[in-house]
């Protein structure tokens, strides 16, 4: 049987060597490890309980096993502590919490004691090669690195980084029907690198967004160099994809660049995509135009943006309705994706409809409260006005610019205008009384008379019963376009404001 006396010492470096740069690990790594190993063999020896340690000298390789005796003053586990009465026959300076060793003599490697010290070797080694790929890799997320498909499990794909690491592509970060089979060449984005129980886990990925822009800038040296930046990008992967692109170059065109001589650039990109279909926009700070460039090849008539939905609505020609929203939604899809923005995609003759039925709706409001005739409320709608408060209220000099009304027509169309809003907001201070909404609820900024009368209607009568809505169930009650979010919060922490009134103030005052 071997001892570790036999070992000659300076094969032990030499093995350490071999394995630090088989490994490409430091070399004390190693000697910890098998100093590890050492220290097992002995505490199975000499006994589990015993505290006892290994050394390997890093200059000359001798092997030094020793058992460390902790000096207490009252012992109560004899394989791991002294008592200081003894220890200070041993060595006159020692102090309690001090350690005595014991030098043991070298240990014989029998099969099994061999196996295990093996074992323990190749374990530590695998936490430390784990730990140096999880500090080569940690800051490496964002860049595109290459490898070999090692196997493919149920859909998810194992690639050698090169021997230094191995990676993984999850079945939902490839490409769609894309054939990978071992020993092709990959290229992927490291999108995450997390260290787990297994070893650091580096999660690539051929789907996601960033992997194209990554691509582009390797392709393309205006963008590597800033001259043109990516602004958004949008994959529906192994598909279609679009990418807006602006330029901080007046001479340089981005469309251009990004494509290349009779498209070589992005042809690049195409080909490692699988045939991904690239359309290259312009990017604009204008998000109507915008939404206009991302939604091509479909022609846009009128786009209107809803800025607090964060909504925007775009009109296209009826020919025009298929193309703009793609197969199965996707260029629309793709499109909202890159702008950020919800999309809703109509007809030019459903958007002509619906402004000729709110223009009719808007004229038989016009017509009712102020008595006049179909042509002077059509006039007042063309004029862009919606609602009667506007017409009570507007400058008088407005109404007499409106062709056909002189000041005299003007004057008369505000005082009806007036008397109608004082009548309806009497009939809704009349419900609001009926209903017994208080005046406390009514004394607060921001409510009006036909806000009350709902409220009381929903059995909200009280500056409590008001205190305990929260901001989206009063813009319910009261319509969402009578309050916004900010308004309606306002209300609700107003009505809540009497619940603090009688707390006393903080600081050296209310000390």
């Amino acid at each position: 049987m071997a001892t570790t006396a036999d070992i000659p010492r300076l094969e032990m470096l030499q093995v350490a060597d071999a394995v630090a740069r088989e490994k490409a690990i430091d070399r004390d790594e190693v000697l910890e490890a098998m100093e590890l190993a050492i220290q097992k063999a002995g505490r199975s020896k000499y006994g589990l309980e015993h505290d006892i340690r290994a050394e390997i000298d890093r200059k000359t390789g001798e092997i030094r096993l020793m058992r460390f005796l902790q000096v207490v003053d009252v012992v109560e586990t004899d394989a791991i502590q002294i008592g200081l009465p003894e220890a200070l026959r041993r060595n006159p300076e020692a102090q309690v919490g001090d350690y005595l060793t014991d030098e043991l003599p070298p240990i014989d490697f029998g099969r099994i004691a061999a196996q295990t010290a093996k074992q323990v070797i190749t374990q530590r080694m695998r936490e430390v090669e784990r730990k140096r790929q999880y500090e080569e890799f940690k800051d490496r997320v964002g860049e595109i690195v290459s490898g070999t498909v090692k196997r493919v499990d149920f859909g998810n794909v194992i690639v050698d980084l090169g021997g230094r690491a191995e990676a993984v592509i999850r079945r939902d970060d490839a490409i769609p029907r894309e054939p990978l089979r071992p020993s092709d060449r990959v290229r992927a984005y490291i999108y995450d690198v997390r260290e787990e129980l297994r070893g650091p886990q580096i999660f690539l990925s051929r789907t996601h967004p960033q992997f194209m822009a990554k691509l582009f800038a390797q392709e393309v040296p205006e963008i590597y160099d800033g001259i043109i930046e990516i602004k958004a990008v949008a994959r529906d992967p192994g598909s279609r994809a679009k990418i807006a692109v602006v330029s901080h170059d007046p001479s340089i065109d981005p469309i251009g660049a990004c494509v290349g001589m009779r498209g070589s650039r992005v042809q690049a990109v195409v080909q490692e995509l699988q045939g991904e279909k690239v359309d290259i926009i312009p990017w604009s700070a204008d998000i109507a135009n915008f939404v206009v460039n991302a939604l091509v090849p479909a022609e846009v008539s009128k786009v209107v943006v809803d800025e607090e939905r964060g909504q925007i609505e775009v009109s296209v020609p009826d020919d025009q309705l298929s193309l703009a929203i793609g197969r199965k939604g996707q260029n629309v899809r793709l499109a909202s994706s890159l702008t950020g923005c919800e999309i809703d995609i109509i007809p030019e003759s459903e958007e002509s409809e619906r402004r000729q039925r709110d223009t009719r709706e808007r004229a038989e409001v016009f017509r009712a409260a102020l008595d006049v005739d179909e042509v002077i409320a059509h006039l007042l709608v063309a004029e862009g006005f919606g609602r009667v408060e506007e017409i009570a209220f507007v400058a008088l000099e407005d109404l007499v610019g409106i062709e056909g009304f002189d000041e005299e027509i003007a004057a008369e169309l505000q005082s009806r205008a007036v008397a109608f809003i004082d009548k309806r907001d009497g009939d809704f201070e009349a419900r609001r009384v009926e209903l017994g909404v208080s005046d406390d609820v009514k004394a607060l900024e921001g409510t009006t008379p036909e806000m009350l009368a709902k409220l009381g209607e929903a059995g909200v009568k009280t500056l409590d019963d008001l205190a305990d809505l929260a901001g989206d169930e009063l813009r319910e009650i009261a319509g969402a376009d009578a309050l916004d979010d900010e308004q309606a919060n306002a209300l609700v922490m107003a009505a809540r404001a009497h619940w603090f009134a009688d707390e006393p103030a903080a600081g050296p005052a209310a000390d």
